[in-house]
């Protein structure tokens, strides 16, 4: 690879990683031309000025922000002094092992816009973390491959070391919060491929870890910012209509049958169920998932027998919810019905989004 590679490390408090940080990478980037960037946050400890005191060994810049604090933040300020066309996001604390960017390169070189050295690919672990931190990890990537099912072909998108060709983000609207700047740049970046290489995520030797409970907080408002902006958050917004549309179908109906046409009012309630489903899936499958429609009859009628087990399910989670909030937390029954078809139209949403209408 000809091209400069430009390694944007963030930092906060890591004075005691940057000098071996930096011969592993010397080492393992030997023959190629690359620039390392540290954007540190103000550290208290000095972390500015030993990366400050080698720049005359090895290729570095220091760009201390004084009033800006966060890691995704700094990625993107960090590509603005970026002078090479391939940016390598990682981090100091040496969890992230240098000698896997020759795989990241291998794989850019192939053709791909996007490597990601991944935990979550045959080969890739993280042997020094507890149980709670894998249900964490494994939670976070379940919720992003969820709501934001554009991404669901990546195994690890919430990773924090990843290689990209700086086009990728040239006119991207980046809006980062917290630590997971590579979801923002699958969903706001303009590529083709990408492509995931295992890794053993290592131990922290030095220095204190900057994940706290409040960046999962920060995690889920990030999730919602990308929903908005990629116009998932308006699909479910949709998919909300098109079911208020089909409860007026069903009420119609049942009232229409059972005064009018003088059938029993169960069969009437089984003809006006059938009925709004099929109502609702024909308006979803033209209106709420239109992107994603395929003609033909034979897909139409797959969609549609899915549509139908589906919609089966939420009956059992309203019924539940309205039992357990009357019955066992003393809530007034109305009320919890409201909770109950809230569940189950969240349910709906998301299996349909998942499974009916996969993408």
């Amino acid at each position: 690879m000809n091209e400069t590679i430009s390694l944007i490390i963030p930092t906060y408090n890591e004075r005691d990683n940057i000098t071996p940080l930096l011969k592993r990478l010397e080492h393992t980037l030997a023959g190629y031309n690359y620039e390392t960037i540290f954007i540190d946050d103000n550290s208290a400890d000095g972390t500015a000025e030993v990366a400050t005191s080698l720049a005359g060994k090895y290729p570095v810049k220091v760009i201390v922000r004084k009033d800006k604090r966060g890691l995704a933040s700094a990625i993107v300020d960090g590509l603005k002094h970026a002078s090479g066309k391939i940016i390598t996001v990682m981090d100091a604390d040496l969890q992230h092992p240098p000698e896997v960017l020759t795989d990241l390169i291998k794989e850019l070189e192939k053709g791909a816009d996007i490597v990601i050295a991944s935990r979550y690919v045959k080969g890739g672990s993280c042997p020094s973390w507890n149980l709670y931190r894998m249900v964490v990890s494994r939670g976070a990537i379940f919720l992003a491959h969820l709501f934001l099912p554009a991404i669901r072909s990546v195994n690890d998108p919430t990773s924090g070391f990843f290689m990209f060709n700086k086009k990728v983000a040239a006119g991207a609207e980046l809006k980062p919060l917290g630590y997971k700047i590579l979801l923002e740049i699958l969903i706001a970046g303009n590529f083709k491929r990408v492509a995931e290489v295992p890794y053993t995520f290592g131990a922290r030797d030095k220095g204190e870890s900057k994940l706290g409970a409040g960046q999962q907080i920060v995690y889920l408002k990030h999730i919602l910012s990308l929903m908005k902006r990629s116009g998932e958050l308006l699909r479910f917004l949709k998919f909300c209509l098109v079911g208020l549309s089909g409860v007026g179908v069903n009420m119609s109906l049942l009232w229409l049958l059972t005064e009018f046409a003088g059938l029993f009012y169960i069969l009437s309630a089984a003809i006006g169920i059938e009925t709004s489903i099929t109502n609702n899936f024909i308006l979803n499958n033209y209106f709420t998932f239109a992107d994603r429609r395929q003609s033909g009859v034979k897909i139409f009628l797959k969609r549609l027998l899915k549509f139908n087990m589906v919609s089966l399910t939420p009956i059992a989670i309203n019924l539940i919810i309205l039992w357990f909030l009357t019955e066992d937390l003393g809530v007034f029954y109305l009320y919890s019905n409201l909770v109950g078809v809230a569940a189950a139209a969240l349910w709906n949403y998301l299996v349909n989004n998942w499974w009916t209408w996969k993408q």
